[in-house]
């Protein structure tokens, strides 16, 4: 039997320390307690870093006094406010599990969460208070909703400061006990909670820092992510708190009002998603504002073009480099730095420190040879403990010795990486593989195409071929759109069918939402 092909970190081995999120997080805030930790760009409010860290204690003893304890999962609802940082860390320290949920979801889908989750209760916002209700309703164990404010009904956020700052000490193992309980719909399926102990969270932002992720103490990071994604979560809030750097924290995402927090907090520091780092690259608008403060942008949770990714670098005359990682592994495993000699705005970098990869082929499970592509495997100690309640979803992603498929499919060269795309999606167009995201980078390089996505649909005779699904900038037929394909790939890979659309479906972190696109698909078909 050939021995796996086991490709290690060529970044020098970093030191994980043992502790507890919380204190590791906050560890040089003392240095600093006078400066903002994070702000509203919506509403004005800002916590400094003293008064977070004062935050997350009464906050901690607030939620110890109204019964909650180690283990239990508390829910949060929110679009990013600063409140938001200390709800999910005063819950971690008491050992108690902080899942979070998109606030734009449906009141079932935030009550399937919560049942399976069983959470016992729910901070929200008053906006978002009847819809979490109904889905309390839902959610047999959750017997107290918390809002941001008042609302009729609910335990008001302001009564948990009434309890002192000195929550009880809890016993915490790092290394088993969970802190942090996302939702992921993993390599396939419904979504499920992605259990990561306070190591995990701990090692990642270790990971980070020696990987030259970037984030520094003078930075003004922007915080438009989502911090209930895990990117945000781990990556802009764990990591810009970490540095002592200052977020600006963004509710929801509008252009503008995106752009007029760039100019009027002199915003330096930028983890993004492809769709956002498109309209800088191509939007008009982005000319009516003073962004030159920008010195830095991290892109992650999509695939970036190079052509995209040169483009808005060349417009914003700042470094543009992309990350790769999953919630199942806390995100980050690979990063391209933002130093050093080698620059392949196309590739996710090399593997994180104490990370090693390998790539295998799905159909035969044999690791592939460099320069092949394959599914990409993971391991180190930023990967998940397993799926709550769900042991066999965990044992079919998860081998025994500490290996995660990811579902995605990646080039391995001289220890750089590409993702090129998932293995569910790729078309097999007359037994030959054709990745869409391959497709989409090309039709995002014509000046006259806004957006575009690409599935596969059935054929007679090719077995599937790639239909593009267009948002267009400018005038342009199918027929044309299909002509720039053909004349920049290889025959088996042009694009075959197209149809234009008002808007691409994804996800709140940027990932393109095949799965709708395929859905309306077979429905045009059956109809």
């Amino acid at each position: 039997m050939i021995p796996p092909r086991i490709i290690a970190s060529p970044l020098p081995h970093a030191n994980i320390p043992d502790s507890l999120l919380v204190p590791f997080v906050f560890e040089r805030a003392a240095q600093h307690p006078d400066k903002i930790a994070i702000m509203c760009a919506a509403s004005g409010r800002r916590l400094t870093y003293g008064e977070l860290q004062q935050a997350i204690r009464q906050v901690a003893a607030g939620l110890h006094a109204r019964g909650i304890r180690k283990g239990d999962v508390v829910g949060l609802v929110s679009p990013n406010i600063p409140d938001f940082a200390v709800v999910f860390y005063a819950v971690t320290v008491l050992g108690a599990v902080c899942s979070t949920v998109n606030p734009i979801a449906t009141a079932e889908e935030i009550g399937a969460q919560f049942a399976d989750s069983e959470a016992v209760m729910l901070f929200t916002i008053p906006d978002l208070h009847e819809k979490c209700s109904a889905a309390a309703r839902l959610a047999s164990t959750v017997r107290e909703i918390v809002v941001f404010g008042e609302a009729d009904g609910a335990t008001p956020y302001a009564s948990l400061f009434a309890y002192g700052d000195v929550p009880p000490a809890v016993e915490i193992d790092p290394a088993t006990d969970v802190c942090a309980l996302p939702y992921s719909s993993g390599t396939s399926g419904i979504p499920k909670g992605v259990m990561l102990t306070h190591r995990n969270l701990v090692a990642n932002l270790v990971q980070c820092e020696a990987a030259g992720v970037g984030i520094s103490h003078d930075d003004v990071v922007i915080g438009v992510l989502p911090f209930f994604h895990i990117y945000g979560m781990v990556v802009v809030m764990g990591g810009a708190l970490r540095e002592g750097a200052t977020i600006v924290s963004m509710p929801r995402f509008d252009l503008e009002q995106f752009l007029g927090a760039i100019q009027t907090h002199r915003v330096t520091y930028m983890n993004l998603v492809p769709p956002i780092i498109l309209a800088l690259a191509k939007h008009p608008v982005v000319g009516n504002y003073d962004v030159r403060s920008v010195r830095t942008i991290m892109s992650g949770a999509a695939p970036l073009s190079a052509d995209l990714a040169d483009a808005c670098a060349a417009r914003l005359g700042c470094l543009v480099r992309q990350g790769y990682g999953l919630t199942e592994t806390s995100p980050v495993s690979h990063f391209h730095p933002f130093t050093g000699d080698r620059v392949d705005a196309g590739s996710v970098g090399p593997s994180v420190p104490n990370t090693e990869c390998r790539l295998v082929d799905a159909d035969t499970g044999a690791d592939v040879s460099p320069g092949e592509r394959g599914e990409l495997w993971i391991r180190g100690p930023q990967v998940m403990k397993g799926y709550f309640n769900k042991p066999e979803a965990t044992a079919a992603c998860m081998t025994e010795d500490g290996w995660f498929k990811t579902g995605d499919v990646a080039i391995e060269t001289d220890g750089w990486y590409r993702i090129v795309d998932r293995v569910k999606e790729l078309i097999k167009y007359k037994g030959l593989q054709v990745a869409p995201a391959e497709l989409e980078a090309v039709l995002l390089s014509n000046p006259l195409i806004a957006d575009a996505a690409v599935i596969p649909v059935p054929d007679a005779e090719a077995g599937e071929i790639p239909k593009a699904y267009i948002v267009k900038r400018g005038e342009i037929d199918a027929e044309q759109v299909m002509a720039y394909v053909a004349e920049r790939v290889s025959p088996y890979k042009k694009v075959r069918q197209v149809e234009f659309v008002e808007a691409i479906p994804k996800s709140p972190s940027g990932k393109i939402l095949r799965r709708l696109l395929r859905d309306r698909e077979r429905a045009n078909q059956s109809g």
